[in-house]
């Protein structure tokens, strides 16, 4: 056994596969993002069985979290996504039942959850985000494009996955966004739509991974596009210079440290005219899908997926009482 530190915080190697005990794969959940986290949380399991770990798929959606502990469950290996399973409600009832579990706490899932919140912290944290505004309401419409322009993108404050979000190009589009985002949440985003490049780093156990530039034909890096598409184009390497993308996986790191964010997940964003980075937003339990990035990022830095699942696992370590 051994121990990394980066960044202040402490990691555990593990070198045997006995010593993360029974782990449970939690994954599915009632979110709206249920079909990724279903695929996510049989990869993730996959890998595990493939490394000799005893992991047993685990859906909260179907079972009482209290059958972690009548079961005997040593750990929790989170892949759910979205309200319930990336939001801290999961992580703080994992505390209380004593069970160490992967990736953020509670209050850094809570708040990486939260796009309006992670902007705020972001900002003061020094990390650029697009020019955005809160939306009550018909009210605020007039008033977004005027000082954001066209187009906008407009998106509930705690979905990830792009659900909810549309691309507004018109004033007279701004109701249904609005409506479509707020019956997801009651609070609504609006955002000047940026037309440089978008990107992802991931972040594991302290270290950016190699930056991933996304392009795709559609609209935007919409759900479909994220899952399912096969025009989507990820390239890595990235494209920018050296110094730029050092730039862009410092601001993830900076990112990750202002949510109170750990272990591992994902920040997105996009360039703005000057080339500069723009914080999108972070995800503290990202896809791990046949189209997924991080498992890209990993595998452009030479870690493979059943080594990144390993890791990812090792976060919880971090979780344990002592």
């Amino acid at each position: 056994m051994s121990r990394l530190r980066h960044t202040g915080v402490e990691f555990r190697r593990v070198a045997s596969a006995g010593e993360f005990g029974r782990v449970a794969v939690l994954f599915g959940g009632d979110s709206a993002e249920r079909e990724v986290s279903l695929m996510t949380g049989k990869a993730m399991h996959e890998a595990l069985l493939a490394r000799g770990i005893d992991a047993t798929p685990f859906d909260p959606a179907e079972r009482a979290l209290g059958d972690l502990v009548t079961e005997g469950f040593d750990r929790a290996c989170i892949a759910l996504h979205g309200p319930g399973g990336e939001d801290g409600a999961l992580q703080g009832a994992l505390e209380w039942l004593g069970l160490p579990y992967t990736g953020s706490g509670v209050i850094g899932s809570a708040v990486g959850m939260d796009k309006l919140r992670t902007k705020r912290l972001a900002a003061a944290a020094g990390v650029a985000t697009p020019p955005w505004m809160v939306l009550s309401g018909a009210a605020d419409f007039e008033r977004a494009v005027a000082e954001l322009g066209l187009p906008l993108a407009v998106k509930p404050a705690t979905q990830g996955s792009s659900v909810g979000m549309s691309r507004v190009t018109a004033a007279a589009e701004l109701p249904s966004a609005w409506r479509a985002a707020s019956a997801l949440d009651p609070v609504v985003i609006a955002e000047r739509w940026m037309t440089g490049g978008e990107f992802t780093v991931g972040v594991l156990q302290g270290e950016a991974l190699p930056a991933i530039r996304i392009e795709t034909p559609r609209a935007f890096y919409d759900y479909q596009a994220k899952y399912f598409a096969d025009d989507t184009r990820y390239l890595v390497p990235c494209g920018l210079d050296a110094a730029a993308e050092g730039a862009m996986q410092q601001a993830a790191l900076a990112t990750f440290a202002a949510t109170g964010a750990g272990g591992w997940g994902r920040v997105d964003f996009v360039t703005g005219e000057d080339g500069k980075a723009l914080l999108l937003e972070i995800n503290t339990v990202p896809g791990m899908t046949s189209h997924s990035l991080v498992p890209m990022a990993a595998r452009a830095a030479g870690i493979d997926f059943p080594e990144l699942c390993w890791r990812i696992l090792e976060t919880s370590f971090a979780r344990e009482r002592t």
